[in-house]
């Protein structure tokens, strides 16, 4: 078992690690024993009742997080001609086709998220293998393939994220940052939840949600009653 510093064990002190808390009080315990000194990343954990293997049970998607990300994020476009132009007046850091194919051969990967319209997706997909492991390859089912590149641009700039189940079953999202507070965290685990749940695949058999986590990029990680998240989704 890993050596754990002193202000992880004061951080986790007095808290019942088998206890699964309500929402609004997992949260407060998560961002309360944040102790980095750096605005600290908070994420959620969703362990979902489905057998990612089989392909009816696959759970993937995207959602515009209500309160953003609480960092800047940049957008590359693969696009031509008149999109190319529409890309970079919507507020696209970056847009082109092959002088932008070869850079990224060349190593460089100063973006955070990909778009591309539909007829480059062919000189795309000869760099998939560079994109693909870093999770920046575009897709249609994100709506990162596409046509209207000035709403794909606008969704990624407010903090539109794309999740997918594991291998074991898990969706590992981030909710933005501590210095949120609590409302604006809630608002977008609220979010990320309902489309989970709306997403819930008719071969998935049992219970759906069988447990989420939420933490911080340092500190500790509580756990959230299942139960909760039918409320928190109405």
């Amino acid at each position: 078992m890993p050596k754990r510093g002193k202000k992880y064990l004061e951080a986790v002190k007095d808290l019942d690690r088998q206890k699964r808390y309500d929402i609004t009080e997992a949260v407060g315990l998560t961002l309360e024993r944040s102790f980095a000194k750096f605005d600290e990343t908070v994420d959620v954990a969703v362990r979902l009742g489905v057998d990612p293997r089989h392909a009816d049970q696959m759970v993937r998607g995207s959602v515009i997080l209500p309160n953003g990300l609480g960092k800047e994020v940049k957008v590359l476009v693969f696009a031509k001609g008149e999109k190319e132009k529409e890309a970079l007046d919507a507020g696209a850091d970056f847009a082109g086709g092959d002088d932008i194919l070869e850079k990224i051969k060349g190593g460089w990967f100063g973006f955070d998220k990909t778009i591309a319209t539909p007829d480059m997706m062919g000189t795309v997909g000869k760099i998939g293998k560079l994109l693909g492991p870093r999770g920046l390859m575009p897709n249609a089912k994100t709506g990162t393939v596409t046509f209207d590149i000035a709403k794909a641009v606008n969704e990624l700039k407010a903090g539109k994220i794309d999740f997918r189940v594991d291998k074991n079953g898990i969706v590992h999202a981030p909710l933005g940052k501590v210095s949120f507070g609590k409302e604006k965290i809630i608002e977008n685990m609220a979010a990320l939840l309902d489309i989970l749940m709306k997403l819930k695949p008719s071969a998935s058999k049992g219970t759906y949600v069988k447990g989420v986590t939420v933490s911080s990029t340092m500190g500790i990680g509580v756990k959230i009653d299942p139960a909760a998240v039918k409320e928190i989704t109405k």
